[in-house]
């Protein structure tokens, strides 16, 4: 037991190491995005779902630094990331309106001027509505019309439409967190 220790010495020390850095990140992330939320009086729910982001970057970076830690070597991961990439870039590609769904939703969360309970007009020309609001999505808003009618609105064509703010906290928030 003691030779297996001696010969995988410098391994366990990076991988602690990197543990211990990874957590940091997170940690940092987390708060950076806590801050974020909190300052933009964003909803928790949504807070949360940047939580989940921040945990599959942390995932992706662990697996990253643990495999050059254990010994695999840069040519190796050149052929694993290539294969991988061939075959994320032929499924991203059929689902690439869920992906920008998804990245409209974290830009959203960083830089999107309206909060659940606001009332906005969608300035479409073939379809203009104005709602109230429900709720923030990863892929999607939930909003409601004036006759009760819920539509499900895609994030990224309301980053792409105009969008006017008819009227701020239409309804009390009961998805917000009390202070």
């Amino acid at each position: 037991m003691p030779e297996i220790l001696s010969t995988i010495r410098i391994e366990i020390f990076y991988s602690i190491g990197i543990f211990v850095l990874l957590l940091i990140i997170q940690y940092i992330l987390k708060q950076t995005a806590k801050r974020v939320g909190e300052r933009a009086e964003i909803n928790l729910t949504r807070t949360k779902l940047m939580f989940k982001y921040i945990n599959i970057l942390i995932f992706i970076m662990a697996t990253l630094l643990f495999s050059v830690a254990w010994g695999l070597e840069w040519a190796d991961f050149a052929l694993i990331f290539s294969s991988v990439f061939a075959i994320l870039g032929a499924a991203l590609f059929a689902i690439w309106s869920i992906l920008s769904n998804i990245t409209s939703g974290v830009i959203m969360f960083f830089s999107f001027p309206y909060k659940i309970g606001d009332k906005i007009k969608i300035h479409d020309k073939d379809l203009p509505i104005e709602a109230i609001i429900e709720d923030i999505k990863a892929f999607h808003l939930h909003l409601r019309t004036v006759e009760g009618e819920l539509i499900t609105y895609p994030n990224n064509l309301i980053l792409q439409k105009a969008v006017s703010l008819v009227e701020k906290n239409a309804r009390f928030d009961e998805g917000k967190d009390a202070l």
